[in-house]
């Protein structure tokens, strides 16, 4: 999911409302703009093994990425977007698509160990606590699974990363988080012993970004 829909606050009963009314519209905003790095996240996901959380599925455009050999599935806090993905099951003939539920990332409810991998698309920024989510799907990962996640992460530092800071208030009126860095998740990930496989921009232009991530085996 994208984190476009921005709304005030952590609470979820507004994010789902925020949602509801950008289903309709998602998929002719974010479809061939975020196309290049969702396939970029899910060739790393799948590199892991068959069994895959997609974390913040949306209306499910990257569904179809995925190996028809894969057992994936797909949680999200919004029904409305849930329906949009699932008719696109159903259309579409998705068969490796095992289940789409409506779930908050920072408590999912399966098992330990569930998945070779977890990947997110756009969502680690919009979660009101991202190091909850990440704790959550490393959670779930076998050990030696991946998490893979695709976002905009700002710049560290320089002037680049200043102006980012300037229009942060800005860019989280419509949505974006324009100075939220991948420092912090690798942050997270050297206190619960994880390794950082890389960060590999991509379209457009190196805005969007692939982490890589590999829980100890």
């Amino acid at each position: 999911m994208l984190s476009e829909p921005q709304v005030a606050g952590p609470s979820t009963a507004l994010m789902r409302k925020a949602y509801a009314r950008w289903a309709p519209v998602y998929d002719v905003v974010y479809d061939k703009l975020t196309e290049p790095a969702a396939r970029a996240a899910v060739e790393a996901a799948a590199q892991h093994g068959p069994r895959i959380l997609e974390a913040g599925v949306g209306t499910g455009l990257a569904l179809g990425y995925y190996p028809k050999s894969s057992f994936v599935c797909g949680v999200d806090l919004s029904e409305d977007m849930l329906k949009r993905a699932r008719a696109k099951v159903r259309r579409r003939g998705l068969s490796h698509v095992r289940g789409l539920q409506v779930m908050d990332v920072c408590h999912l409810g399966y098992a330990d160990a569930s998945f070779d991998a977890v990947v997110a698309q756009f969502l680690i920024t919009l979660v009101p606590d991202p190091e909850a989510a990440l704790s959550e799907f490393l959670r779930v990962v076998r050990p030696g699974g991946g998490i893979v996640l695709a976002n905009h992460f700002g710049q560290s530092n320089g002037p680049v990363a200043r102006v980012e800071e300037i229009v942060a208030p800005l860019c989280t009126k419509i949505g974006w988080s324009s100075d939220f860095k991948a420092t912090r998740i690798e942050a997270w990930a050297r206190r619960n012993g994880v390794e950082v496989l890389g960060l590999k921009p991509t379209f457009p232009g190196g805005f969007f970004k692939i982490l890589r991530m590999r829980k100890a085996g």
